[in-house]
């Protein structure tokens, strides 16, 4: 979020591209750690990945999409 609402539209807007060169990296590397570990609980869980983990990954690829497939799919499971 601070990403988003705060270190762009200073790079943007303010020229002042420091804190979005601190953040991406931290931002990409718990991307990359939510992958991972979707795909750990997918297979510790049995899901299938037919019916639920490729709807996990899709979801964090679109914005709040990881609130939508909580509240409708995992809080079923």
């Amino acid at each position: 979020m601070v990403l988003v609402f705060i270190s762009v539209p200073l790079k943007y807007y303010f020229d002042y591209p420091e804190l979005t060169k601190t953040l991406g990296p931290i931002h990409g590397a718990l991307f990359l750690l939510f992958l991972f570990n979707a795909l750990s609980v997918g297979v510790e869980q049995n899901w299938k990945f037919a019916t639920t983990t490729w709807k996990v990954l899709l979801a964090c690829f679109i914005p709040f999409g990881t609130f939508y497939i909580d509240r409708s799919i995992l809080s079923k499971l």
